[in-house]
């Protein structure tokens, strides 16, 4: 069974979301994510809340039978309300999303598991999971600290998200990703990096945000990280390089990113069939 295949937000850039849910259905794309809420303050972000007219246009374009998969960013810090996140949690559920990105920068890791379990809570009435994803330089670095607040959580709707380039990036074992259980975990994202790793958090950023690769020509160990996990789970394919996709277009860049993760996973496959690598046995 292949994986539903996904066209992030960060890939289809500057793209608004009804143009991005047709250029996933003319590609093959199984579905699509948006952000509703930027990464950073004043981050790009579509006004999808606040606009009525773009929400119902995105509506429609959903009747090309390509659905929104997941919405971005829930970021938790210290100051974290439900009711500050009550707009967004109900354009996720009008939009039928099925995942929302969650991000950690609470540096107490108690308050943060609260607050995480009150997110999902809030969520969990929309029909929606909360992922919550590790990167480096954010409060959540690694999928061991991912786990283990998801797990401490204790929500059912509760999940860890892979990400290629922070799996690659950060204090990341492949026995760590096959650690989580795969009742955890939602979905994943894929894409390539360099080798070199950026020793400074703005770096990290920098390739996160607008540099990433297309899968396979990187130094990510993409066939050892897919091969943790199911092999139905579905994929977030989220190469933001914005140079690049200027150059060539939003739809060649998308295009060539479906062909390319395509290929990663069939190369994937190919090693398991061949008892290179297994995903381990799923933790109690």
């Amino acid at each position: 069974m292949q994986p539903t295949i996904s066209l992030a937000y960060l890939t289809s850039v500057p793209l608004s979301p009804p143009d991005v849910i047709r250029l996933a259905a003319e590609l093959g794309y199984d579905a699509v994510g948006v952000r509703a809420l930027p990464a950073a303050p004043g981050g790009d972000a579509s006004p999808l809340i606040d606009d009525a007219a773009l929400r119902a246009e995105t509506r429609r374009a959903l009747s090309s039978g390509v659905p929104v998969f997941d919405v971005e960013i829930a970021r938790l810090g210290a100051d974290f309300s439900v009711e500050a996140f009550r707009p967004f949690l109900e354009l996720c559920g009008e939009l039928g999303a099925q995942a929302i990105l969650v991000a950690g920068d609470d540096p107490d890791e108690a308050r943060l598991t609260a607050s995480f379990a009150a997110f999902c809570e809030a969520a969990a009435p929309y029909g929606l999971t909360g992922d919550l994803e590790f990167m480096p330089w954010t409060k959540v670095p690694d999928a061991r600290a991912a786990l283990r607040i998801v797990t401490a959580a204790a929500q059912p709707n509760g999940r860890v998200l892979v990400d290629a380039l922070h799996a690659g990036r950060s204090h990341t074992t492949l026995s760590d990703i096959a650690a989580i259980p795969a009742s955890r975990l939602s979905y994943a994202q894929i894409c390539d990096a360099p080798g070199e790793i950026p020793q400074t958090d703005e770096g990290l950023i920098h390739t996160a945000r607008q540099a990433r690769l297309l899968p396979g020509e990187g130094g990510i160990d993409l066939t050892g990280i897919f091969s943790q996990l199911p092999a139905d789970l579905p994929i977030s394919v989220e190469v933001p390089h914005l140079e690049r996709s200027a150059k060539l277009g939003a739809r060649e860049w998308a295009r060539q990113a479906l062909d390319a993760t395509r290929a990663a996973l069939a190369a994937r496959d190919a090693a398991v069939a061949k008892g290179a690598s297994l995903r381990q046995p799923e933790a109690a």
